[in-house]
């Protein structure tokens, strides 16, 4: 070999040797919170920070350090994903050009307000910072009232990318843009190829996705960049995104079964654009909603959506004049243009409209939109005089109406619907053709977002997913089956037989208890409560009979209650064919009893026969702080028979003003009521009472000499519904106001 070559040879080797060993020698790796402490204090710009897989429990992690544009300092797990930290502990980071990667949070909590916070105090921000590939998982505290955020972003110019958020339960926003200070507004911060999973209903105000600025600092720019990130099944509130500051752009998500909109709460100067808006006709299912003022809505594609009026597929409200800053601003200079809307429902102009917002939509347009709805005519609503908008060269379907007041800027064409090879619904090619949309195919796939090595679930687990016991009649067999049961199981009873119950019956996870068709069996309890549902569980009856003998003579028994500590997981409660009797120890034995702090997200009794029992059937009414908070979200109460019932068959609560939720949603249909309500000690004087629910609707129901059915209607434009039912030497409906329906409804004497 040529020496020439050779020392080319050698210095190449040289300079690989030395980039390698260079490289290794910035690698610091800590096991512990002490040496993750002390190697903070050194780290200079090209270092790397690894921590050891392992659980690291109850760590405050600090990463305070300023690397450079291209020597960045990176904080990473070992090994993405397992480095899972647990327990009270969170991260905040501070400084400049700094990397967070491959962290897991799970089975803890914050111990403060932030589980992940681009700020290491009010004065030391990050800046030029980004996280990626790292999740948060169930990180929720224990009090679902407790309300924190799991990602906060303060400073400017950072990114927060490819990482998974999933399964919040308590109160806060899931993920929040803040602007409280100067250096943290004009931030352009870049949001992508996130991964924000499932969040269960909230039932209150606080349980925002993604939320950017606040209300008092709305007028002030962040200029923050939403883009192709995927929502799934997030519930918590009706605001999924909730846009408080200006000059935000949301461009190219997809936001998929998720009750609620991408709202326009706060600020100008705001554009939506080629969003997918997936909803598949689950319940509550919105789009975009325009507030405020130079909104821009374009190129969006909504699809199966079901909401109404604050909630429709597209929605421009009606503003407060002269509005304070955490009200309604008037929608003035609002674009709408270019918009597909498929198989939905709702599409409302001036809502909201009442006597405070009075301001309507001026200088507005709505322009070159594709609205196909083949199931619904009335899908255009206008809630005020909205001449202030103006309509050009929109395409609906032939079977759609026009509200006569617009009399321009609509053509009727066939419908033209198909699925795509997308699996999507679309118009045909020359629809979208006229309104130059391109093709209808998903911005973004769920598979493209997220920490790559997380997998993209719900920890929910199904009734009768689990194995199938037998379960011996006797004393305390039930408790000891529940006790060993796992989650999903089933238990069976013997059938006519009898089970006594010494200790309480706690279900931790969802568990069915059953009998086979034919004679049920008997349970009797010793103590105040039969059954306690606590944080976890969820529970499913079917063909059983309760049985009041065996109580104590307490005042408060119930056969089911709730636990009396805050539990931030929902439950469900299903009661099929069962037999309820002699509830009478005392004069206040309930059936159900929902305690403050926990929320059911449905409670159905259906095809069951109770009689002497001196308390309530459902007491869902212990939510009295009149925030908008309230027991249970879908609540569905048929074909049963009630007699002698001292207090209500149901009494819900949803007191307070707030507009930020969908339910309670109530079922009353196909019931019998005897001689209910009536009661001495009985404090309502109903037979039901129904208080702020959203959605009520009762028919086919009878009442014989029983107590009147009560309703206090709220705001949030509830709608109740009354039809077919015959009251019998019973009082007439009672309500606050006459914004009810009621239809058929006779009355006997």
């Amino acid at each position: 070999m040529p020496i020439r070559t050779y020392n080319k040879l050698f210095s190449l080797l040289a300079m690989i040797a030395l980039t390698f060993f260079s490289n290794i020698s910035t690698a610091k790796i800590v096991e512990n919170i002490e040496q993750f402490n002390n190697a903070i204090s050194s780290l200079k710009p090209g270092d790397e920070l690894v921590m050891a897989d392992g659980v690291w429990e109850n760590v405050e992690l600090v990463f305070k350090a300023k690397g450079l544009p291209k020597k960045l300092i990176t904080l990473k797990a070992q090994t993405p994903g397992k480095v899972i930290i647990s327990g009270q502990s969170n991260l905040s980071l501070s400084g400049e050009y700094l990397v967070v990667s491959g962290l897991v949070f799970k089975d803890g909590f914050t111990p403060t307000g932030e589980v992940i916070s681009f700020r290491t105090s009010n004065t030391e921000l990050a800046n030029y910072s980004r996280v990626t590939n790292t999740v948060i998982d169930d990180f929720s505290h224990p009090n679902r009232n407790l309300a924190d955020l799991w990602v906060a972003m303060y400073g400017k110019h950072n990114r927060f990318d490819h990482n998974s958020l999933l399964n919040k339960r308590n109160r806060g926003v899931t993920m929040a843009v803040r602007l409280n200070t100067e250096k943290s507004e004009d931030n352009h911060h870049i949001i992508e190829y996130n991964y924000f999973g499932p969040r269960q209903i909230l039932g209150a105000n606080g349980g925002e996705t993604l939320r950017v600025g606040t209300s008092h600092f709305s007028t002030k720019y962040s200029n923050t960049l939403v883009q192709k990130n995927f929502f799934d099944r997030v519930d918590g509130e009706h605001e999924i995104i909730s846009s408080k500051s200006s000059g935000n752009v949301y461009k190219n998500n997809v936001i998929f079964e998720s009750q609620g909109t991408l709202t326009m709460r706060h600020g100008h100067h705001t554009t939506v654009t080629g969003n997918y808006i997936i909803g598949n006709r689950k319940p509550n299912t919105g789009g975009i909603r325009i507030i405020n003022e130079y909104q821009t809505v374009n190129n969006n594609y909504l699809s199966g959506l079901t909401g109404k009026r604050f909630r429709a597929a597209l929605v421009i409200m009606n503003g407060v004049p002269n509005s304070p800053p955490n009200r309604y601003n008037q929608a003035i200079n609002a674009v709408m243009e270019n918009n597909v809307v498929v198989d939905s429902d709702n599409i409302n102009f001036g809502a909201g409209s009442d006597q405070e917002r009075t301001a309507t939509p001026i200088d507005s347009f709505f322009r070159h939109n594709l609205i196909m709805n083949e199931d619904n005519s009335t899908t255009i609503t206008l809630y005020d005089d909205v001449s202030g908008i103006t309509y050009d060269k929109n395409i609906v379907n032939d079977s759609v109406v026009i509200p006569n007041t617009i009399s321009t800027g609509f053509t009727e064409e066939k419908s033209a619907l198909a699925v795509t090879a997308n699996g999507l619904k679309a118009p045909s090619k020359d629809l979208l053709n006229k309104i130059n949309f391109g093709d209808v195919k998903l911005p973004v796939n769920k598979s493209d977002v997220g920490a790559g090595f997380y997998p993209k679930q719900e920890s929910n687990i199904s009734f009768g997913s689990g194995k199938r016991t037998m379960v011996a009649a006797g004393l305390d067999t039930l408790i000891d089956a529940v006790d060993n049961s796992e989650p999903g199981d089933v238990l069976v009873l013997e059938n006519g037989k009898d089970y006594l119950l010494t200790k309480f019956v706690k279900i931790n996870h969802p568990v069915t208890i059953l009998a086979e068709n034919g004679n049920k069996p008997v349970i009797r309890s010793q103590k105040p409560s039969f059954i306690v549902i606590e944080n976890g569980g969820s529970l499913k009856l079917n063909n059983l009979w309760f049985d009041g003998a065996e109580s104590p003579d307490y005042k408060g028994n119930s056969v089911i209650r709730t636990s009396d500590n805050s539990m931030n997981r929902n439950y469900s409660l299903l009661v099929d064919k069962v037999k309820v009797t002699d509830l009478n120890v005392n004069g206040y034995f309930d059936f159900f009893k929902a305690n403050p702090g926990t929320f059911a997200e449905q409670i159905s009794l259906t095809n069951s026969q109770m009689s002497n029992i001196t308390g309530s059937i459902l007491v869902l009414n212990k939510e009295t702080d009149d925030l908008g908070v309230y027991s249970v979200e879908n609540l569905s109460i048929l074909n049963n028979t009630f007699t002698d019932i001292k207090a209500e068959v149901a009494v819900v609560y949803r007191g307070g003003f707030d507009e930020s939720t969908f339910g309670p949603v109530v079922k009353v249909e196909n019931n019998d009521l005897n001689n209910v309500g009536k009661g001495s000690t009985h404090r309502s004087g109903s037979s039901m009472y129904f208080h702020g629910v959203q959605n009520l609707t009762i028919e086919n129901t009878e009442w014989v000499d029983s107590a009147p059915l009560k309703l206090y209607l709220t705001n949030g434009d509830p709608e109740t519904v009354i039809n077919n039912v015959i009251m019998k030497n019973t009082g007439e409906i009672e309500a606050n106001n006459s914004s009810y329906k009621a239809t058929n409804v006779k009355y006997e004497r």
